[in-house]
């Protein structure tokens, strides 16, 4: 009879390729699965997952974890979402290769495009490293509760080598985009799963300023392309990862095109209804597969529910931003903030003032007038909140109700006593990106093209305004068990959706699917307890940096390369994650037995 390292009975099999649910067991040896089907074997540890579900571990492949990775190993809030695998270094921000001299301005632009506590940054992280393959080293010294990969971001490569030049609007030389190409090859070479580049207006430093890759011309990305196709011709793999506001007279998909198929990689972008985007949703994804009828490999990455900001007093963003009452008290500490904003005096005169917007970025206008005054596209966040809200869930629909005005009614709520933390913890969400059409229908066919990938959790940024890290959740619960208006997806898409085919756009071959000879990282579910849970801030981060986080019910547990990492949504304190340097081919059956 064989012997098992762990092996798990009974449960309801969804294995990621999007076939059909079967039941049965699941054997793990060494890290990798085993068997699957009746096992007759036996071993030290195994789990009942009768009614339960049992899914790969889920691949989330843009996530920003570039420095807690270097100083946390439970890595949450992805890893209590059923995470297994992250990817960072996305948006063409992270932190190597990084000169001495230049470690606060990296870290400014990633607080100032990720929303990090830069405080955090810099007590957090111990900068042993210089070149990107040093970075690659320091990281795979600590173990986590995941896998993760990395890109080579286009921010730290310019700063390095372009120095003081690296200006917004910089017009790097022919040699600098030789000595950048030759960064980013040598990246590849060490084990990056590829490069991250950002070209919209929403992505700023800290002090304002754009991010180094908006204005890079076609030219300096295409070389940087090209290198990245000298460094996979050995059999290696890399992906060429962007974010863009997709000017028209950019033509971006023109230049993506041509990368790709001269490179001979993918190219994968955001793919978003959005108010920064001059092409619509429908624009995008008809370009990018004129593209790729042409011999491109250019995929979108989908959201699945709104993107913005989930607001609160003691967040990153508030609807009264802009009120000089506000702006007189932001700085303060929370407990004088928070006498002032229970006192009645104080209320008064904030509401009677107008919105004072000359501090107020200007190419971001839109956005700042939805925050201060878009009450109809403002959300109350009640326990049992549905990120599809109609529109009798907004401020302005809830304040007519009440008989109030909706900037009286949205002050209140967000003075509610519901804060773990003490008075004040009341949340707003408004959906900027993604709900125009004030629901999520547009995104249904999205989730069954091939030529789309579940992305943008943004996992361990927008420290103070979302917490898309649980987006593995919300599909199973939103799109999969709960949705209330328009169609649902089938368990075994979404499954699909969220490990195997993230999976295989960064040539991880080695997961996202249950069968022998793949890793055993795996997530035993219980679909009928599955429910994301209310969101709070923390204040855990180095140097009491805040962040917004969210666990769930219903997950078992979650294993992660034959080891349990989490028992009902617990860390076990095991850490089996480690480094993936390059893409990640499997062996057969044979080679768990």
């Amino acid at each position: 009879m064989a012997q098992y390292d762990l092996i798990i009975r009974g449960g309801t099999i969804v294995d990621g390729t999007g076939q059909a649910a079967f039941t049965g067991d699941v054997a793990v040896k060494a890290g990798l699965i085993a068997a699957v089907g009746r096992i007759e074997g036996s071993a030290p540890e195994e789990i009942d997952a009768t009614g339960k579900i049992v899914a790969p571990g889920f691949v989330d492949i843009h996530t920003h974890y570039d420095g807690q990775a270097t100083w946390d190993q439970e890595m949450a809030p992805s890893s209590w979402h059923g995470v297994t695998t992250v990817v960072m270094g996305n948006c063409g921000v992270g932190f190597a290769p990084a000169k001495p001299d230049r470690h606060e301005w990296l870290i400014s632009l990633m607080e100032g495009v990720e929303d990090i506590p830069g405080t955090a940054l810099a007590e957090g992280m111990t900068w042993d490293w210089e070149t990107f393959p040093e970075y690659l080293d320091a990281l795979e010294k600590l173990p986590r509760t995941v896998d993760i990969g990395t890109h080579v971001p286009h921010g730290a490569v310019r700063a390095y080598v372009l120095g003081d030049r690296e200006q917004p609007g910089a017009v790097p030389t022919a040699d600098d985009i030789a000595a950048m190409s030759r960064i980013v090859e040598e990246g590849v070479r060490a084990g990056a799963l590829g490069f991250s580049t950002s070209r919209t207006v929403l992505h700023k430093s800290v002090d304002g300023e754009l991010v180094p890759g908006t204005t890079a011309t076609p030219e300096e990305l295409i070389a940087i392309g090209h290198a990245m196709g000298r460094a996979t011709k050995a059999g290696g793999y890399a992906v060429f990862e962007m974010a863009s506001d997709l000017k028209r007279e950019w033509n971006e998909f023109d230049w993506m095109g041509r990368l790709s198929r001269e490179a001979g990689i993918p190219v994968t972008f955001a793919a978003l209804q959005s108010i920064a985007k001059e092409l619509s949703l429908e624009e995008q994804i008809a370009q990018m597969r004129a593209e790729n009828d042409n011999g491109a490999q250019i995929v979108a990455q989908i959201a699945l529910r709104g993107n913005g900001i989930v607001m609160a007093w003691r967040g990153t963003v508030n609807p009264f931003a802009f009120r000089p009452s506000w702006m007189a008290i932001k700085d303060l500490p929370w407990e004088q903030q928070k006498a002032k904003l229970l006192d009645p005096a104080f209320k008064t005169r904030l509401l009677a003032e107008p919105n004072d917007y000359s501090e107020a970025p200007k190419d971001i206008g839109g956005v700042v007038m939805v925050i201060s005054q878009g009450w109809a596209m403002q959300y109350e966040m009640d326990p049992d909140f549905d990120y599809e809200p109609q529109a009798d869930a907004s401020i302005n629909a809830r304040a007519q109700a009440a008989g109030v005005s909706p900037q009286e009614y949205a002050y209140d709520l967000l003075c509610r006593d519901d804060d773990a933390n003490g008075e004040c913890g009341g949340f707003i969400y408004l959906p900027i990106l993604n709900y125009a059409d004030g629901n999520l229908d547009f995104l249904h066919p999205l989730q069954h093209a091939d030529d789309t990938v579940n992305s943008l959790s943004d996992g361990g940024a927008h420290c103070g305004t979302i917490c898309d890290a649980a987006s593995p959740t919300f599909m199973l619960e939103h799109w999969v068990k709960s949705r209330k208006r328009g169609e649902r997806i089938s368990l075994e898409q979404a499954i699909k959706r969220q490990c195997r085919d993230t999976a295989v756009l960064y040539g991880l071959e080695d997961r996202g699917i249950i069968a022998p000879g793949h890793l055993a990282d795996l997530n035993v579910i219980d679909m009928d307890r599955l429910k994301l849970g209310k969101p709070w801030l923390a204040f855990d981060l180095p140097a009491g940096g805040k962040r917004l986080l969210q666990k769930a019910d219903g997950y078992v547990a979650t294993i992660k390369s034959g080891v349990v990492t989490f028992r009902d949504g617990t860390w076990t304190g095991e850490a089996p994650g480690g480094l993936i340097r390059g893409p990640q081919r499997v062996e057969l059956a044979e080679a768990a037995e």
